[in-house]
């Protein structure tokens, strides 16, 4: 029991040693995970997004990529009965484009069903689809943001997530 519980955490240990090198790796090729937040500068991802997306650089031959770390202020969320059932429900295109409008610097984003193909987001609850903006790299930029944000009016639960975006091309 005991040996079978030490294999266990070198594979642990090991993986985890793998999963640091990947992360290095990506790092260390220049930035090819960079958020995209401005929708006003072109970004030269490498793969089609969609106008809900988040874009973010990376390979075209990427199969499970995330981004560096951002802040984003989530604007509005909904909750659903199962992420892979109900996928036609999440907020509406027409919302976020009028959020967009408010905030033409900053890319406005909506989740959607998580399937192969598409794009996830990190430190979100899974059976919540939200609409968000990107608010920036840095904590003080982003309270800036939500302090904007909060000025508008429009946004009464508008709160603060550190998270990444996600690829899985599988």
């Amino acid at each position: 029991m005991i040996l079978k519980f030490c294999r266990l955490f070198a594979a642990a240990l090991l993986l985890a040693g793998a999963l640091a090198e990947t992360s290095e790796a990506q790092r260390r090729r220049g930035g090819s995970y960079r958020v995209c937040g401005d929708p006003t500068v072109r970004c030269g991802a490498g793969v089609e997004f969609g106008p809900h997306d988040l874009a973010f650089r990376l390979p075209q031959t990427a199969v499970i990529w995330e981004s560096e770390q951002f802040y984003a202020v989530v604007l509005k969320s909904m909750r659903v009965r199962d992420d892979y059932d109900q996928c036609e429900l999440h907020i509406a295109e027409s919302e976020r484009l009028e959020a967009q409008r408010l905030f033409p610097r900053n890319k406005v984003f909506a989740s959607r069903c998580q399937e192969p193909g598409t794009l996830y987001y990190t430190n979100t609850a899974p059976r919540q689809r939200f609409m968000a903006v990107y608010a920036g790299r840095t904590k003080a930029e982003a309270d800036r943001f939500l302090a904007r944000v909060r000025a508008t009016g429009k946004y009464r639960g508008a709160n603060l997530r550190r998270m990444r975006v996600g690829f899985n091309g599988t």
